[in-house]
């Protein structure tokens, strides 16, 4: 899922919260929140606006 995410994020060209991705991808929500919360662990994403991520460059 965490990858799935990741390469939502990457299409979607600009910051994006867990509700979009989840309608991106056609997912639970919890299991997106499940991955950005992985995600910003390992610093695969930051959050450039408030309440927004986008993939660490």
């Amino acid at each position: 899922m965490k990858e799935e995410v990741l390469k939502a994020m990457k299409e979607a060209g600009k910051p994006v919260s867990a509700g979009e991705v989840a309608k991106i991808l056609n997912a639970d929500r919890k299991e997106v929140d499940k991955a950005f919360a992985d995600l910003k662990k390992d610093g695969s994403i930051v959050s450039p606006v408030r309440c927004k991520w986008a993939p660490a460059e």
